[in-house]
């Protein structure tokens, strides 16, 4: 069956089953390789993309349940990488193997659109679930609170 949405800006029609996850749409359909396959069930956050405005698991969201709405990954925070949670993520060196970091700049992002000056409370809650192996989030709290900062001198959003 077809499905209409649209993907960093661009509608996109794709020809699949309806119980087909948003990941493969994403990575096998449309090549876009930003969005990671972590653990499959929603529990890493690997595959965080933005549906609408929200941050959600595309392993677990269904293409017949996210047709005719806006869906954002890592390729679409910007052209060009300069999306303030991007840049913040290069300043502050935060990737170790970098697996789950589209993810983690995802679920950022979504915190900072919503709260532009997250405290460390919204940020834990924001960031639970997003699974990082090698242990760097304190560099990603700290390149979450720049690219706020940033956003909030008047920096792209």
């Amino acid at each position: 069956m077809a499905y209409k949405l649209t993907v960093n800006g661009k509608s996109v029609t794709v020809d699949v089953p309806a119980d087909m996850p948003l990941l493969w749409v994403l990575r096998d359909t449309l090549s876009l390789r930003g969005t990671k396959f972590g653990c499959g069930i929603g529990q890493c956050g690997a595959c965080t993309v933005h549906i609408g405005a929200q941050a959600a698991r595309s392993c677990q969201m269904k293409i017949g349940d996210v047709a005719n709405q806006k869906v954002t990954t890592l390729e679409g925070l910007s052209a060009d990488g300069t999306h303030p949670v991007q840049v913040a993520w290069a300043e502050i060196d935060v990737p170790q193997c970098g697996y789950c970091q589209p993810g983690q700049m995802m679920s950022a992002a979504a915190l900072i659109a919503r709260n532009p000056n997250p405290d460390e409370t919204q940020i834990d809650a924001a960031m639970n679930g997003n699974i990082c192996r090698c242990g760097t989030y304190p560099r990603i709290r700290k390149a979450i609170h720049r690219a706020a900062g940033e956003i909030a001198k008047g920096g792209a959003k």
